[in-house]
């Protein structure tokens, strides 16, 4: 199939909804091939992981119309096969109110963050932009005996905006026919969850680096009837086919804080990462995306002898004497 807007380009069609990764490594298993690589990267030197949960009422809740052609007198809704939340984004406006947003305001005790000169957190960036904030204590006490200084914490993980529903109903029309149809809505989600960590912070006086703390969540949800019961929970219209429902939505939340110091790995690499270019090549040679990798050779501590150099012979030139005045 070729494309309408380029037709020397053939479009790309996929003959399947979804698709696997291609991450450019190969290895043919030869070990010979296994070369040591210095890389520069942050280590996670401590980290906690938290599960929190909470629950969220969604009262009368508009899921949107069965379709009013096939609505009447005698129709109406018999069961709710499924419901399913997730998170609601719109990628057209990052900084939409409706965007599930998940804020944590954190209070150490034992550190404290880093200011600037406007009493502001120094942030250092992360992975993908994650800001790190930069901490510090007096850790001389514990330097001396090998270990690390434990610091503690408390967090509010305020949850606000908007959770995405699909509601599969199972209806009878106005003709007495069972029909299936899926609802789609949305409900307001705000909630405030707390709790309390502990981490171990290492010496802020043998590093040329200060630590940094991060702290990431994702939630997940999971929606059903309020009661359980059909009639007290759905309110159907036959009139208009409008649906209304009570739910109820727990929040599944896991949230984990790291302290982070830069460190140097040696690694054992069996190359760089190069995938194959998926284009149709006009000329012959594209430029490289990265610097080829040039390292000093390994000596041998015992050289083999050098060869002696071969003599030199020279020709024998007759010169001319100079002329007297």
């Amino acid at each position: 199939m070729t494309d309408k807007i380029n037709p020397n380009v053939e479009a790309t069609q996929f003959d399947e909804p979804c698709c696997i990764a291609d991450v450019g490594c190969v290895f043919n298993g030869r070990l010979d091939e296994v070369v040591g690589e210095c890389i520069f990267i942050d280590k996670v030197y401590d980290s906690v992981l938290f599960n929190l949960q909470g629950l969220q009422p969604a009262s009368n809740v508009p899921l949107g119309t069965l379709p009013a052609e096939r609505c009447g007198p005698k129709s109406r809704i018999t069961r709710v096969l499924d419901i399913r939340a997730r998170k609601f984004f719109n990628p057209n406006n990052i900084n939409d109110p409706r965007n599930l947003d998940i804020t944590p305001k954190t209070h150490l005790s034992g550190a404290q963050f880093v200011l600037d000169e406007r009493g502001k957190p120094v942030v250092v960036p992360g992975p993908a932009g994650l800001l790190q904030y930069l901490i510090y204590t007096d850790t001389v006490d514990c330097d001396e005996v090998g270990l690390g200084t434990p610091i503690f914490g408390s967090q509010e993980i305020r949850i606000t905006g908007n959770v995405f529903l699909a509601v599969d109903v199972e209806y009878i029309d106005a003709r007495g026919v069972t029909r299936v149809a899926t609802l789609k809505s949305r409900a307001p989600v705000n909630q405030t969850l707390s709790n309390f960590f502990e981490l171990c912070m290492p010496s802020v006086h043998d590093s040329a680096f200060l630590p940094q703390f991060t702290e990431f969540c994702n939630v997940s949800f999971v929606a059903r009837l309020a009661t359980h019961s059909l009639q007290r929970d759905i309110t159907f219209n036959p009139a208009t086919g409008e649906v209304r429902a009570n739910l109820l939505i727990a929040l599944a939340v896991t949230c984990e804080k790291k302290i982070k110091v830069p460190a140097q790995l040696c690694v054992l690499s069996t190359g760089f990462c190069q995938p194959e270019p998926a284009i149709r090549p006009i000329v012959d040679e594209f430029p490289p995306l990265f610097p080829p990798q040039i390292t000093e050779q390994f000596i041998d501590p015992c050289p083999p002898k050098p060869k002696p150099r071969p003599r030199t012979t020279y020709e024998t030139m007759e010169v001319e004497p100079l002329e007297e005045e």
